[in-house]
């Protein structure tokens, strides 16, 4: 039996992610199609389950660039719950990610 495998979107660069921080974000049906698409940044942990949601279902770059912000992504990354395999991609794209990890010791 074969699995459905959703593709995984990396950001080319993390420059690029510049979305906004603060006040509601309305994300398009193809990322939340949950009705509940509303996600308030200013409320406790909506942005982390923003992000994870632009992690998970992006299906394009621009979905990341328009809706993450760089310094953002940073801070929350150790705490975002995502799919290994997805993770494992982001991680290998940018190394600065797993270093974030406060569990990690230095090399």
């Amino acid at each position: 039996m074969r699995r459905y495998a959703k593709p995984i979107v990396v950001a080319d660069d993390l420059t690029s992610l510049r979305g906004r921080t603060a006040g509601v974000v309305t994300l398009p049906r193809h990322l939340d199609w949950s009705g509940s698409a509303d996600y308030d940044l200013d409320g406790p942990g909506r942005i982390v389950d923003l992000y994870r949601t632009i992690l998970i279902e992006a299906t394009k770059p621009e979905d990341l660039h328009t809706f993450l912000d760089q310094a953002t992504l940073t801070q929350l990354w150790p705490s975002i719950w995502l799919p290994p395999d997805l993770r494992r991609a982001w991680e290998e794209r940018f190394p600065e990610l797993k270093r974030t990890d406060p569990g990690a010791t230095a090399a």
